[in-house]
């Protein structure tokens, strides 16, 4: 198997600042669609798989030792933040990874190469083919470097790091139980689009759209968090 467009698979290369064993790479570009259309070949969703474990134990590790006074919870909500489909789609788009990647027809039609899902799950497949390739201490090193960036805006960003986790923390702090949330999804499998909302304390309060679940969870969230916020501040 060639790496399609060389010339883009050596860019990618020092893009990433290391290289990938060639049969790997194409393995981590090589999306589900495209591999059906070839005949069921592998696709990189095993790398993917690895390449988020490996991405979780590299961010969580940083963030262990950068913010030893911070408690678990505001660490986890750095985590989200930093790993996020969101976060790690841009940094695929800062390292122009969407043009590699192997596409099917109708992912390409439809502009697969710069959905946020499709970009994540390629950058977690490269992950895991730049660990299997030189092990942990490179793959940590090309992980920092790219998603460094979004560690640190983490460190500042607050209670938007995950608007779900701090929706459950407001509802507990004004007692209101946990929420619950609803999303159905439209359109063909290849262009979904999600709505969700969220109830608290038997009220719709939220409502959110995006091309994945979590992200309209996200946003549904964010838009309950704020009506709880408003109604706390006008009963003072």
């Amino acid at each position: 198997m060639s790496i399609p467009g060389q010339a883009a698979a050596d860019a990618l290369a020092h893009r990433l600042g290391v290289v990938v064993d060639p049969e790997l790479l194409v393995l981590a570009l090589t999306h589900r669609s495209f591999a059906y259309e070839a005949g069921g070949i592998p696709t990189n969703e095993r790398l993917e798989f690895l390449g988020d474990s490996v991405l979780g134990v590299v961010v969580t590790d940083r963030l262990y030792r950068d913010h030893p006074d911070l408690p678990e919870g505001e660490l986890a909500k750095m985590r989200a933040a930093s790993v996020s489909q969101r976060a790690l789609a841009q940094v695929a788009r800062e390292i122009e990874l969407g043009p590699c990647i192997l596409l099917g027809k109708g992912e390409t039609a439809t502009g697969g190469a710069d959905k946020d899902s499709i970009l994540c799950d390629a950058l977690e497949a490269v992950f895991g083919a730049v660990y299997l390739t030189h092990g942990i201490d490179v793959a940590r090193d090309v992980i920092l470097r790219l998603v460094g960036p979004t560690l640190v805006a983490a460190a500042s960003s607050g209670v938007a790091l995950d608007w779900k986790t701090s929706l459950q923390e407001v509802c507990a702090e004004h007692g209101l139980g946990a929420p619950v949330y609803s999303a159905e999804g439209t359109g063909p499998d290849h262009a979904r689009t999600f709505t969700a909302t969220v109830m608290v304390d038997g009220r719709v309060l939220g409502t959110g759209t995006g091309t994945a679940k979590k992200l309209a969870e996200q946003e549904a969230a964010e838009a309950a968090y704020a009506a709880i916020i408003a109604q706390s501040v006008s009963a003072d």
